[in-house]
């Protein structure tokens, strides 16, 4: 209560006036001789370049005296000359300003300064890739969202980074095959449907008709149900709830935030051809092409584009995919400017669905898994297109404007029925539907992002203005009639005609609109951080009645959404985090079946708490963080609908990725939950576990380069789910499952051209498992032993 009425009132106040007056200050000035300085620990070349390019100063110094000397790293408001004699501290090396630059000298006689090299801001080439862990399979910043591009080490949240390298060894078809391998992710949907869900610390993500997978920090620009692999550059996964940071997801995810990040053009050209095969007969073909244009190489073009076509692992099913994406970039001097236009199409023939109990039958063992109960005749076809433009402009040195505007759109038809198992021997009944969904979402947003000192006091601060609308269309027709099958003993069935829906009417719109403030104050070389947030989120929907058009239902309300992050660094491979965050929900509207019929319920707020360490070996980095996340809801008591209800989690995450040694690559880590329903209406259900939560889960995956063939990697995947709860009164479950993936790949050069040869084995043993129970209590189960094979030439 003390954090929200700090927020909402003076603290509110006073971190917008601190805000206002730095901006009126630094607008006014005609010049600031400090300038933001970001420099990481490393070769001393290296930081020169690094701090001519922030600086625009120009630096000359002779290579042989810079040669196997190191800097430490420099992060902070400097003039260009204190930051260069940080980095030039201890090296018996002295700058001389001449005017137009400095000219780096040795202090001592004895060194010979030789011909110098001009290292020149103007023109250092400018570089959209990121740092990256050893290993390469986690990179070192992230987007988070309000606050900006993080180091891990500075961000008072678990965060993990997964790199384009890992997408490309992993041969991932979408995001879902790459989260699945933190510990602390679980995918939620069937393998072979038509979308990808996910828990994240034990809540369900993206199950709704709007996504909740972010595109470059941006809301409904991602592809809805899923988002394919080949043109996404680096997947981000931050744990606990995150609303002041993203504002409120569309469909209301609590558990995590994930934000793809695109691939964009790269320093050096390339063209890369990739073909693909997976069992049964699925081809594949990807071409990815990077381009930079300019004087300054500040313009950039980056396509991936796919097709693919044929059989899956699943009997009767074939699925066929379109997709390209065109990313676009410009690196001015002051203006930053890209464009990202994606096109995505997926038909599946005999897509898969969730399976369901009824009414008291047990959870019969799982199928094999290339079974499929759904007919060749029942299909899914869903097409995406995605556009978002964003700006950045440098008002002044410690002053940005940054501006987006985008949205998507999404055409879903399809045909098939929601399979219900009917008793212990995996009898199953069928009752096809044809539908048809539209899904249009349109977004934008921009802030001002503002660097400062009050004293000792460095300041980062952001202001934010955000809007995100989405309409859903929809409309079904059932059939009058059911098929009969079997889990276990799948035959075809006759097919049953659906009539085909003429339009499809609106059903829902939504607005949610929002102004956020967050300020990172640091100190001590940025030693100690303090990010205090709050954002001011507005919710507004309406539901339709689709014969009329007319509003059957209006929600309109309003909620704060504070934020409290520390992170504590006593030494600068060492880093201990705190935060105290909120995420937000729609609330509900009291059922006309209560006394209260029609009562408009606040926005849920759920609510973590979260302590954890981060130390970087330099070699392997490994994370711990013990959270607990409170997340209310509505139930009726007495007749009377109220939001007394609440799920909470509470658990521990530990984390690893590196390499162990120059041969040996590890990533992986371990979730322990303790989740609990422990405020309800029923006292079956009081203390139980939610539905579709595991209370342990643990992730390796481990690459090793054979030595005497340092060419050669072999992979091995391990996955650990614990057993899952059909329904809240935990009388039905899912058994725990251990799933083994192997793989190896092979770096060759062919007539003068890279290659890479890549194969995977995913479920060795071929094992049967339910592998995971959505929201509903729709059970899902593991895809069968599956062979994939993949050549990459870069010409």
């Amino acid at each position: 209560m003390f954090i929200y009425r700090f927020f909402s009132t003076a603290g509110f106040r006073y971190s917008l006036f601190v805000f206002l007056l730095s901006w009126l200050s630094v607008v006014t000035a005609a010049e600031s001789q400090k300038k933001p300085i970001d420099i990481k620990a490393g070769p001393l070349s290296s930081s020169l370049n690094q701090l001519a390019s922030q600086t625009e100063i120009s630096i000359v110094v002779n290579t042989d005296l810079v040669k196997n000397k190191s800097a430490k790293a420099i992060k902070g408001f400097y003039t260009p000359k204190n930051a260069l004699e940080m980095l030039l501290d201890g090296h018996k090396l002295q700058a001389e300003d001449t005017g137009t630059g400095f000219v780096i000298k040795a202090v001592s006689e004895d060194e010979v300064v030789l011909s110098a090299i001009d290292i020149n801001a103007e023109k250092v080439k400018k570089s959209l890739q990121t740092d990256k862990y050893a290993g390469g399979q986690v990179a070192k910043q992230g987007r988070v969202g309000i606050l900006g591009n993080r180091d891990v080490m500075d961000t008072p949240f678990n965060m993990t980074n997964f790199t384009s390298d890992f997408i490309d060894n992993t041969q991932a078809e979408t995001i879902a095959d790459v989260v699945s391998t933190d510990p602390s992710v679980r995918t939620a949907h069937v393998s072979g449907g038509m979308l990808d869900s996910f828990r994240i610390r034990g809540f369900a993500m993206n199950e709704g008709n709007s996504g909740d997978i972010a595109f470059d920090g941006v809301y409904g620009v991602a592809s809805n149900y899923r988002v394919l692999a080949d043109y996404v550059d680096r997947i981000e996964v931050i744990k606990g709830p995150a609303s002041m940071i993203y504002g409120m997801s569309p469909d209301s995810s609590v558990g995590g935030s994930i934000n793809i990040v695109p691939k964009r053009a790269l320093d050096e050209d390339l063209t890369r051809l990739t073909a693909s095969y997976a069992s049964d007969s699925q081809l594949k073909g990807h071409l990815d092409l990077s381009r930079r244009f300019g004087d300054d190489d500040q313009f950039g073009v980056r396509f991936n584009g796919t097709v693919s076509d044929g059989h899956t692992e699943h009997e009767n099913q074939s699925r066929e995919v379109e997709s390209w994406a065109l990313a676009l970039d410009y690196q001015g001097e002051k203006l930053r400017m890209t464009a990202d236009l994606i096109h995505q199409k997926e038909d599946l023939d005999a897509p898969l669905r969730h399976l369901w109990l009824a009414s008291g039958v047990g959870v019969p063992s799982a199928p094999d898994g290339e079974h499929n109960i759904t007919q060749d005749w029942e299909w899914s076809k869903v097409d995406d297109k995605s556009l978002l433009l964003k700006a950045e402009y440098d008002i002044h040195d410690q002053l940005t404007f940054f501006a987006d505007i985008g949205g998507g759109k999404t055409r879903v038809s399809r045909l098939f029925g929601y399979p219900s198992i009917t008793n212990a021997n995996g009898d199953v009944t069928v009752t096809p539907s044809n539908a048809d969904f539209n899904v249009d979402r349109y977004t934008v947003s921009a802030g001002l992002r503002g660097w400062f000192d009050t004293g000792a006091i460095n300041h980062n601060m952001t202001v934010q203005l955000t809007e995100y609308r989405d309409q859903l269309e929809k409309a079904t027709i059932n059939a009058s009639s059911s098929y009969l099958n079997n889990l276990y003993s799948p035959t075809d069935q006759a097919e049953i005609v659906v009539a085909n829906p003429h339009n499809a009417p609106r059903v829902s719109e939504s607005r949610l609109t929002g102004i956020a403030l967050a300020d990172t104050l640091s100190a001590l070389d940025d030693r100690v951080q303090l990010t205090l947030g709050v954002r001011r989120q507005q919710v507004e929907s309406d539901s339709f009645n689709a014969s009329t058009g007319a509003v059957t239902t209006h929600y309109n309300e309003s909620a704060l959404t504070p934020m409290v992050g520390v992170v504590i660094k006593p030494w600068e491979n060492v880093s201990f985090y705190a935060n105290r965050s909120e995420g937000l929900s729609k609330g509900d509207i009291a059922p006309d079946s209560s006394a209260n019929a029609g009562e408009v319920f606040e926005p849920y707020k759920t609510k973590q708490y979260e302590v954890g360490a981060k130390i970087d070996f330099g070699e392997f980095t490994s994370t711990v963080s013990l959270f607990q996340i409170e997340k209310p809801s509505y139930q009726t008591v007495n007749n009377i609908s109220s939001v007394s209800g609440e799920q909470r989690n509470r658990g521990i995450e530990m984390n690893v990725f590196g390499q162990l040694t120059p041969d040996v690559r590890l990533l992986g880590g371990l979730m322990l939950l303790d989740a609990e329903l422990n405020k309800t209406n029923n006292p079956a259900t009081q203390g139980n576990t939610p539905v579709g939560v595991a209370e342990r889960q643990a992730n390796i995956s481990a690459e090793w380069d054979m030595p005497m063939l340092p060419a050669l990697t072999w992979t091995a995947n391990l996955i650990y789910t614990g057993e899952q709860y059909v329904n809240q009164a935990n009388t039905q479950k899912i058994p725990s499952w251990t799933r083994l993936d192997l793989g190896a790949r092979y770096d060759l050069l062919v007539a003068g051209k890279d290659v890479t040869v890549r194969a995977g084995i995913h479920n060795v043993f071929d094992r049967d498992y339910w592998s995971g129970v959505d929201t509903w209590s729709g059970m899902a189960y593991g895809a069968p032993r599956t062979f994939t094979i993949s050549t990459s030439i870069d010409f």
